[in-house]
């Protein structure tokens, strides 16, 4: 932070002038003119949370993606068909035995699954082939679809969230003040602030797994020299089979935060596999703060796009996209 400040002056004032401003927007009752530009507060505030919350499912998504791709370098373009395929275990399995978290826990271990065998029987038998591993996996992804629109259909499923997440929670924000002087307060959805808050906690345990750990310490030495590495006696593709089985069973898990708070349908692997490669390419690859930063920025690009300029708001996404190439083609907290 110290040595952007040194580099960027004039860029972290206006980036401190932008946070207090939306500090000044969320915490503060609005006046009439501003009510008059952005609506009422409430469907700012909403689309704001709602931006986030979106940003915390697509991290989860892409935090996998990015694991896979950013530090393997194994181009798995079927990442959206894991998530849409963990999204329909999860559903069956919070069907069958009524139980929220148990979905979760099925649903990851099996795509997880999933995700050793496309390791060992695809990648592995073609490590540092991009093309051919872009080709087969998309060939793989087909599969995966069809499969999947043969067994569940066409219909849209919804995973049901439980009782104890049911409801909102007030939250202390302001969305109005009435004439008689009474304060109304925000009422946001209880289940995702729980998601959210669960996407945060994976973000911040990737990180500490990746940077703090001997294991993370394999993983970002096998990339960097895998004969190297293998030459101490580390079992080196053991370690890769683990990594690849962790971001795929992400996926999964993404697919049952998906269907709880959205929908699950065909059409979704592909809209997911898609935000994954954008937030990828604007946070960096391989960068675990910089896929939540990315998966923040573009959640937020869609919500407020799709309240203020609906007609632009897919526009607004690829827009941030180009720029972010355009100026910074390594990502905005690229690790390399």
């Amino acid at each position: 932070m110290i040595r952007f400040y040194e580099r960027h002056p004039i860029w972290s004032l206006v980036i401190l002038i932008a946070v207090i401003f939306l500090v000044w927007l969320v915490f503060s009752p609005w006046p009439p003119g501003f009510v008059d530009v952005f609506g009422r507060k409430k469907i700012f505030l909403n689309a704001l949370f709602n931006g986030i919350t979106l940003g915390g499912l697509y991290f989860l998504v892409a935090s996998g993606f990015t694991l896979i791709f950013g530090l393997m370098r194994n181009v798995n373009l079927a990442h959206g068909s894991l998530y849409l395929l963990g999204g329909y275990i999860g559903y069956e399995i919070a069907d069958w035995t009524g139980s929220w978290l148990l979905s979760f826990i099925i649903a990851f271990l099996a795509v997880a699954a999933v995700g050793v065998i496309l390791q060992v029987v695809v990648f592995r038998r073609m490590e540092g082939e991009d093309l051919r591993q872009t080709l087969v996996t998309i060939g793989i992804s087909i599969v995966i679809a069809d499969l999947m629109l043969w067994i569940w259909g066409g219909d849209f499923y919804q995973i049901l969230t439980p009782e104890w997440l049911s409801g909102p929670v007030m939250l202390p924000l302001v969305t109005a003040v009435k004439s008689s002087g009474e304060t109304v307060y925000l009422k946001y959805p209880t289940v995702r602030l729980v998601i959210l808050l669960g996407a945060v906690v994976i973000g911040v345990g990737m990180w500490l797994l990746l940077n703090r750990t001997r294991i993370g310490m394999l993983v970002r030495a096998g990339v960097d020299d895998r004969d190297m590495l293998s030459a101490t006696g580390v079992r080196i593709q053991l370690v890769f089979v683990a990594v690849f089985a962790f971001g795929a069973g992400l996926a999964g898990l993404a697919g049952v935060v998906g269907g709880t708070f959205q929908s699950l349908a065909p059409g979704e692997d592909t809209r997911f596999l898609l935000a994954s490669l954008v937030v990828v390419i604007v946070g960096g690859m391989g960068s675990i703060p910089g896929a939540a930063l990315g998966a923040v920025i573009i959640g937020l690009a869609e919500q407020f796009g799709s309240v203020y300029m609906p007609t632009y708001s897919v526009v607004l996404t690829f827009l941030i996209m180009v720029l972010v190439l355009a100026f910074r083609p390594q990502g905005l907290l690229s690790m390399r």
